[in-house]
């Protein structure tokens, strides 16, 4: 009886010998590979909603002074769509819906109001030993200009919608924009921290900011109701259903979002209350505990 050969190495793709690395450092080095690679993709996405933002606000600047000198009325929208849709085909962005969008996106950042609340919330400029305050209303326009433009590109599209949507005050319109650049909430998280008022609860506190720093998006979309199922689920139980609480439920939206999906999901809107109802009083810690 012949004895069987040694099991031989596997081969790339190349046709060269596979080496199976078992080095302790080797899962570190992987670890930093991915790392690496993952933060090249959010720079570069970013790079990319940078440039689309800064392009949104010159059409929308160039629409509005358009229509300012030359009183062009609405309508005009519709024809700059067909015009730019024929000149670019199947490029999104350019309906007549996001056109007005775009419009007003630049009207209610450059609008007066804005722009004194803006210049009331910016610190001031320490020189020579002494505090200089250098209010952003005494800037000139073209000043102006590239600082609104620099404070915008700063978050994606989805989220100016939301905000312009959502919120007419313009110290809310300036709180959000800033909160979800420094802390990445994303296009979720967003409307929950609006739900909730963090920006009413920020004045009433007189804090700068009064809420816990959100997990960012591309970590959130790694964590799957599969793990409950592997990890924690005994022998009798049934398969663990997902529960989406939404701060707004959109029918559609939650339709093709999960139209994929085999576990069972639920989703449902969530109310906030001002007070904890009687039933559950005593039963919870307090605020301050």
């Amino acid at each position: 009886m012949k004895r069987k050969k040694p099991a031989e190495n596997k081969t790339l793709s190349t046709g060269g010998p596979m080496t199976v690395v078992t080095h302790d450092d080797y899962p570190v080095f992987l670890a930093a590979l991915k790392e690496r690679i993952l933060n090249a993709r959010i720079t570069a996405a970013r790079a990319v909603n940078h440039e689309l933002i800064l392009l949104y606000w010159d059409m929308g600047r160039g629409i509005v002074e358009k229509q300012r000198t030359t009183g062009w009325g609405d309508s005009v929208i519709d024809q700059i769509s067909r015009d730019l849709l024929a000149a670019f085909p199947g490029t999104s962005g350019f309906s007549p819906r996001n056109l007005r969008s775009i419009r007003q996106f630049h009207l209610a950042y450059s609008d007066p109001s804005f722009w004194l609340q803006l210049a009331a919330k910016l610190p001031g400029r320490k020189a020579k030993g002494q505090f200089w305050l250098q209010p952003a209303a005494k800037l000139e326009f073209g000043g102006r200009e590239q600082f609104l433009r620099r404070l915008v590109a700063e978050i994606p599209w989805g989220h100016h919608l939301l905000i312009l949507n959502q919120l007419s005050d313009p110290a809310a319109r300036i709180y959000y924009l800033r909160a979800t650049a420094q802390f990445g909430w994303s296009r979720n998280v967003l409307p929950n921290q609006i739900k909730a008022g963090a920006y009413e609860r920020a004045v009433a506190e007189k804090k700068t900011y009064n809420f816990a720093l959100a997990l960012p998006e591309y970590l959130a979309e790694q964590a799957d109701v599969n793990l409950l199922n592997d990890q924690e689920r005994a022998p009798d139980d049934q398969p663990s259903i997902g529960i989406i609480l939404c701060a707004k439920k959109d029918d559609v939206e939650v339709e093709f979002a999960l139209k994929t999906k085999h576990n069972p999901i639920g989703v449902a809107e969530y109310q906030l209350q001002t007070h904890l109802p009687a039933q559950f009083n005593g039963r919870l810690p307090t605020a301050k505990q």
